[in-house]
């Protein structure tokens, strides 16, 4: 069971900082070994925006398989989630929330800010396991729904054809990320939920959803009716409501 912390929010300073490991938005040099890369490009406008980070100054290591802390890096990333509004009245140990965590490693930080942002996350998560491709799509497609507001889509599931592998709970995530054209099926028409994924592909699935959000932003707020008819009893030349029978 997760141990659930009092926080107050504030509105115009943070009580706790914490920054994410090796995330810096000053000038990278360009990763030198994604020549072969079909992603390429994707990767390097991430990497201007400091959303992904190299394994060193100039390599990205695109064919390497991710943990499930390095996948919760990514998407803290993505999402841009942050603790700039929370003030924890006992500072927070990654432990509190995730029973298999060590709080001194570099991705402390992140799994913290995940819980606290809701991200869906189990309490026995194992930070070291290899993630795979279907767990890492369901929980980038989760968190970012969560918290983009996106309009409601009319969704018509498409065909694929290892289907039988999709862990069920995944199943609707994945539909979605093919919507949204975050992921798309190979030419027989396979997601390989249960293989490896790569950083490559990691990192193309977050340009191609944050270009989804980009390009279908929230649909503006309605117009209150009764904030119309409150303006309207507005004497001339008032802030204050006009109450009938009043002078």
């Amino acid at each position: 069971m997760k141990t659930k912390f009092k926080m107050l929010t504030l509105s115009t300073v943070t009580a706790l900082s914490l920054t994410f490991a090796g995330q810096s938005f000053a000038a990278a040099n360009p990763f030198t070994d994604l020549a072969n890369i079909a992603a390429k490009d994707k990767i390097a406008a991430l990497q201007e925006q400091g959303i992904v980070k190299g394994i060193s100054d100039d390599l990205f290591a695109p064919n390497a398989t991710i943990t499930a802390a390095q996948g919760v890096q990514l998407i803290v990333n993505a999402a841009n989630l942050n603790l700039d509004l929370v003030r924890f009245l006992v500072e927070p140990k990654a432990t509190d929330y995730f029973k298999n965590a060590d709080n001194d490693a570099w991705y402390a930080n992140a799994l913290i800010t995940a819980s606290v942002n809701g991200v869906e996350l189990p309490d026995d998560l194992d930070p070291n396991k290899k993630w795979t491709r279907e767990e890492f799509t369901h929980l980038l497609i989760r968190t970012i729904e969560a918290h983009s507001n996106l309009p409601m889509l009319n969704l018509v599931p498409a065909e694929i054809n290892d289907e039988a592998d999709l862990t069920v709970d995944y199943q609707g995530s994945i539909q979605r990320a093919l919507a949204y054209d975050v992921v798309e099926l190979d030419e027989q028409g396979n997601f390989h939920p249960k293989a490896e994924i790569t950083r490559a592909e990691a990192a193309e699935q977050i340009y191609n959803v944050l270009e989804y959000v980009k390009a279908h932003p929230a649909p503006a707020p309605e117009a209150d009716p009764a904030s119309d008819e409150t303006d309207a009893k507005r004497a001339p030349g008032s802030t204050s409501p006009q109450i009938p029978g009043t002078k």
